[in-house]
């Protein structure tokens, strides 16, 4: 087996982990398409082997990541990729911030750390 059909079965075996995974709420449903999206940007490299920095593609962390625009950018797109629909109606479809405390792009950075976790779960399984 040359090493691209091993890389693409690796890949294609993660993602099916990760679709697989129980899905039985709105975040946990947006972790796990920020994960499978995580998967399929390492199938652009030329060597796709899983690493923690080439899924963070240059950043120094996932605040960063997010903040610096490699994930969704609009506060409407992370609020209904995270929210249950009475969350996004409750917050106004993404206008009023999920809290005091934190911005959307917070929200986002939280919901990417876990994807990662899914991702590296799905390659060391």
């Amino acid at each position: 087996m040359n090493m691209t059909t091993q890389h693409d079965n690796t890949t294609q075996a993660a993602i099916a982990i990760i679709a697989a995974s129980p899905a039985t709420s709105a975040w946990k449903r947006g972790v796990k398409a920020y994960a499978l999206e995580m998967v399929e940007e390492l199938a652009d490299y030329l060597d796709p082997t899983y690493s923690p920095e080439k899924l963070l593609n240059g950043a120094e962390n996932w605040s960063e990541y997010s903040y610096g625009g490699n994930a969704l950018i609009y506060n409407y797109d992370i609020a209904e990729r995270l929210c249950s629909p009475s969350e996004l109606k409750r917050c106004k479809g993404g206008d009023n911030q999920p809290s005091p405390r934190e911005s959307w792009l917070d929200v986002q950075t939280r919901a990417l750390r876990q994807a990662s976790r899914l991702v590296h779960n799905a390659f060391t399984a």
